[in-house]
């Protein structure tokens, strides 16, 4: 985090007295506008239409430019030095747990242990353990399998199990770090991870119930879809794997390092020697870290993968998430022209003399980039950095639960413009009116359920 800090020290001052109110608030709408349209109209990568975003942010505000690309790779800095190795270590992780057959473990021991009427219960539970380490994409294309030959086995509509493992990954998508969205939204706000990660799961597991089980009985009403022939249940697996306890302290592992440092902060005194190791190993870098190396061994030497092999892994899961560390570096650079320019404040002094919910404004803001862009990540960030100097003034427990209602923002109605939302209707054989009236609706019910389960929190946190 240094180098954050050094990256942000280097950043411009702010220079509000260049334009009034109603300057910063065109500079923010057209700049977000310039953002959208080029992602949705033009197809421009997220990582350069955030630079242009950022741009004209920057000229309509009436800074100078070369003081607003100072602002924007000062915020690049930054985000991707408090993030960028986070997600790749989140990366090799997760490609580990595929690779070495644990994620199988974990499905067929899951679903070994299910009766018929639990089923939906059971996926639910294994989208949410396959998606607490790996990204919502990975963890998609993972899932496809699973879906389906448990659904031709029970004889179950494709939407009545699918359903409840989607809505258990994209929860885990929207509100739990490793995962970019969430991580790069703590970075911005400067929330406490640990406390984030534990509230993070405590929003999901209620949201998950809604918008899994609970909707998919609606859901496979207005969409009965049988299970169709996409998968062979013949598909070559690893002859040996990790046992579903390895595989499941495993995965849990850096979970608890960050949370057993949350915990730490609240109950072992300051300059003890244990409130020292659990601050070291409940670091997110080293929480990752360690977890990695251990399932170099559980996940990798265990299951008789050669050193070659591990390094074959690891190696193969960096190319697929460099695009995703460019886009969450320029949304750090998007949300550091905001600060610099003085928008963010402009924002901050309206929803404090607004009266409303500091949460509801940041669930707002984040839905409405959400449906606009199609990307969750973009949203977050973007909404995250218009809440910063909001944030700043809150208790941390409050900054917690903003970056959990900007999570549930950031999911709300996949629609046309979402890569998720076409995956989902070609793996599942649906029509778009049909993917309209299951996944897109279970998007909604788990962004509107999430953010009535962060603001009863508040009321307590």
């Amino acid at each position: 985090m240094l180098a954050a800090a050094l990256a942000t020290a280097d950043a411009p001052e702010p220079v509000k007295a260049v334009a009034g109110t109603g300057q910063l608030i065109t500079a923010a709408l057209i700049g977000i506008a310039v953002l959208v349209i080029a992602i949705t109209y033009f197809k421009l990568h997220p990582f350069l239409a955030l630079i242009l975003g950022s741009l004209t942010v920057g000229a309509i505000a009436g800074r100078q430019m070369l003081d607003v690309v100072a602002s924007f790779s000062a915020g690049v800095g930054s985000t991707v030095s408090g993030v960028g190795v986070l997600i790749a270590l989140g990366a090799m992780f997760g490609k580990l747990l595929a690779d070495s057959g644990g994620a199988d473990q974990i499905v067929d021991t899951i679903v070994g242990r299910s009766s018929p009427r639990m089923l939906p219960w059971s996926m639910a539970a294994i989208g949410a353990i396959i998606g607490l380490p790996m990204f919502f994409e990975i963890g998609l294309v993972l899932l496809m399998p699973v879906i389906f030959l448990v659904a031709k086995r029970a004889e179950r509509s494709i939407i009545s199990l699918g359903i409840p493992a989607l809505a258990g990954l994209s929860a885990m998508h929207g509100f739990v770090p490793p995962h970019p969205g969430p991580l790069a939204a703590i970075d911005l706000v400067d929330a406490n991870l640990g406390l984030t990660l534990g509230l993070g799961v405590l929003v999901a597991i209620p949201t998950i119930i809604v918008a899994g089980p609970v909707f998919a009985r609606f859901a496979d009403r207005w969409v009965p879809v049988p299970a169709g022939d996409l998968y062979d249940a013949s598909t070559d697996k690893r002859e040996r794997r990790p046992s579903f306890a390895i595989t499941l302290a495993t995965v849990l592992l850096p979970v608890v390092l960050m949370m057993g440092k949350a915990f730490g902060d609240i109950l072992v005194d300051d300059g003890t020697t244990l409130r020292s190791v659990l601050d070291f190993i409940g670091e997110p870098f080293v929480a990752l870290l360690i977890a990695v190396i251990v399932a170099i061994f559980t996940f990798g030497i265990g299951v008789g993968m050669t050193k070659e092999d591990v390094s074959d892994v690891l190696s193969s899961s960096l190319p697929p998430i460099a695009g995703i560390i460019l886009i969450v570096g320029a949304g750090g650079g998007f949300k550091q022209t905001l600060v610099d320019t003085g928008i963010a404040q402009v924002v901050a002094d309206f929803v404090e003399d607004s009266g409303v919910s500091v949460l509801l404004i940041a669930w707002l803001v984040a839905v409405v980039i959400r449906v606009a862009t199609g990307s969750a990540t973009v949203a977050t960030i973007t909404a995250a950095g218009i809440m910063v100097p909001i944030a700043a003034g809150l208790p941390s427990g409050e900054v917690s639960l903003l970056v959990l209602a900007i999570g549930a923002g950031s999911v709300f109605f996949s629609h046309v413009n979402d890569a998720g939302f076409w995956l989902v209707k070609e793996y599942f054989g649906l029509s778009v009116g049909q993917t309209i009236k299951s996944w897109s609706i279970m998007e909604t019910v788990l962004s509107v359920s999430g953010l009535v389960v962060v603001l009863a929190l508040n009321v307590v946190v």
